[in-house]
């Protein structure tokens, strides 16, 4: 196991950091997308088109051939130049949860951390900009144990597609096993700075670290996430929300110290109460620096049902590439438009691209959890 105080010259950067690539993991007719499997394949071939237009787009199938066909159908020759699909079995969809979770390096003079290692790459101009000319182009795979968000789900094939791709060359960097910790993307936030922001409903869950106390997991979080700072909430927890609470579904960063979060007006609505506390442990928080934070209040989507059941529609789960905001709406006018500019307010300069994802949600996640972004020093595999 690497000695992980090593880690103190690295940091987990912004999700706004220049990417490598972005990751999906396709859905296939034993997943428990089958009974809409042909909604769903929209759904991801639209994901898939609107990242493929940016940046390399990294797909893990396991019926590659037919992906690759349906594809074809739809995205230019240009986009599927950037698509690069490789052969893995997997339980379900989830990329954000089961992915690796990557470090890259910082030098000294940043502000941040002091260190960094001789590599044989070139740092990006992205790299240079956010952390100084003598930044290192390289980059830790964290790769933690995923157990189907507390044992909830299958997750055997999941917890596999990290070492299948990096074996296959995907990925450049160092593999780091963390399999000895439980810890899903979809419940952290960073701000490339040293704060991480995540949830104390999700990590304090059953079945996923115990018997670590609260204290302990923040300090597994410091160590390995080269964090200075870890923000708890306490609430938020959307309804049909089944990972426990997700940081990625109720609060986003963005830049200049800005947070997108989740708001509710409905004093009816059963999540109003927990929402507005939410709202007020976000007036209170401050980040790595003690700097308090502008806050963009998103609003709630109008409930959706399936057989019954509320899902947790949100459109704090967006996912930010190079240059563009792909954005979850939900076939709502007036709510759509205004999450899609509040979202253009916090990310000036970017492309903001909505994408229906009602079917998603049927599943109970959004865009965001069903992508991972890989940093522009993980040397994505030609």
């Amino acid at each position: 196991m690497l000695d992980f105080m090593q880690n103190e010259n690295y940091i987990l950067p912004a999700e706004w950091h220049r990417q490598a690539c972005v990751q999906l993991t396709w859905p296939h007719e034993d997943t428990d997308w089958f009974p809409y499997l042909d909604d769903i394949t929209e759904t991801f071939v639209q994901i898939a088109k609107a990242v493929a237009h940016y940046e390399p787009l990294v797909i893990a199938a396991k019926h590659p051939d037919t992906v690759r066909a349906e594809l074809e159908e739809s995205l230019s020759d240009e986009e599927m130049e950037n698509v690069r699909i490789y052969e893995c079995d997997n339980n379900d969809t989830w990329a954000r949860d089961h992915a690796f979770i990557t470090l890259i390096p910082t030098v000294e003079g940043n502000g941040i951390h002091i260190g960094g290692a001789a590599v044989s790459a070139a740092p990006t101009e992205q790299t240079v900009r956010d952390y100084g000319k003598n930044a290192v182009a390289s980059c830790r795979l964290l790769d933690f144990r995923f157990n189907g968000w507390g044992k909830k789900f299958a997750a055997d094939k999941d917890n596999l597609i990290n070492r299948t791709l990096y074996a296959r060359g995907v990925f450049g960097g160092e593999r780091v096993d963390c399999d000895d910790f439980v810890l899903e993307g979809g419940s952290i936030e960073s701000d490339g700075r040293g704060t991480v922001l995540t949830t104390s409903v999700c990590l304090m869950a059953p079945n996923r670290n115990q018997p670590l106390s609260q204290a302990e997991v923040e300090q597994v979080l410091k160590e390995r996430l080269c964090a200075r700072k870890i923000v708890w909430f306490d609430h938020g927890q959307l309804i049909g929300d089944d990972t426990d609470g997700h940081i990625d579904t109720i609060v986003r960063i963005c830049p200049d110290n800005t947070l997108l979060y989740v708001g509710c007006d409905d004093e009816n609505d059963p999540q109003y109460a927990d929402l507005h506390a939410l709202e007020q442990q976000l007036k209170a928080a401050t980040d790595a620096d003690g700097k308090p934070y502008r806050l963009l209040r998103l609003p709630m989507p109008d409930a959706l049902y399936d057989d019954g059941d509320r899902l947790p529609a949100t459109y704090a789960n967006f996912l930010i590439i190079n240059g563009a905001v792909i954005v979850p709406t939900y076939a709502q006018e007036e709510n759509d438009a205004r999450a899609l500019a509040l979202v253009a307010e916090a990310f000036p300069g970017y492309d903001i691209i909505g994408i229906d994802s009602r079917t998603i949600v049927r599943q109970h996640g959004s865009i965001h959890c069903l992508t991972m972004q890989y940093p522009a020093e993980c040397q994505l595999a030609k």
